[in-house]
């Protein structure tokens, strides 16, 4: 049985693509460049801007998944936020960045509104902060 999910073990790591493809990218890409300068080419020119497009595509697919999930998160949070919070703090939702709402996702709704109205007041320099301060870790196992 996995652990429960934590401030310390929440980051969502996929090895395949974290270490496995990023590596391969990687090793790709310092050997194209090798190649080049080894002897200067329209083909080894061309493997150089191969192994950058996949690196780029890589790193966008990860970007553009994280940033669609952060969207979807806001959504659910304004919703989960307008149910559980009281009046003084609702009207303040949008004064909220996105980073706010994907880390107070984690908070119980019991502590919700202590945390929105302490990031409110410029408690948390970070997102991570906020994270810090959650006492009763609602987990998220559906993140990319």
């Amino acid at each position: 049985m996995a652990e429960p999910q934590n401030f310390s073990n929440h980051a969502k790591i996929v090895p395949l693509f974290h270490r496995v493809l990023l590596l391969l990218i990687l090793i790709v890409l310092i050997w194209s460049v090798q190649q080049l300068v080894k002897a200067v080419s329209l083909a080894a020119a061309v493997q150089v801007v191969t192994a950058v497009a996949l690196f780029l595509t890589a790193f966008f697919a990860r970007t553009f998944a994280v940033k669609a999930q952060d969207r979807v998160i806001r959504v659910e949070e304004r919703e989960r936020m307008n149910r559980l919070l009281p009046d003084d703090l609702k009207g303040r939702l949008s004064e909220l960045r996105m980073s706010q709402f994907v880390a107070l996702r984690f908070a119980s709704d019991g502590e919700l509104a202590d945390l929105v109205r302490r990031t409110l007041a410029g408690e948390f320099a970070k997102a991570t902060d906020i994270k810090r301060a959650v006492k009763n870790w609602r987990a998220d196992d559906e993140r990319v």
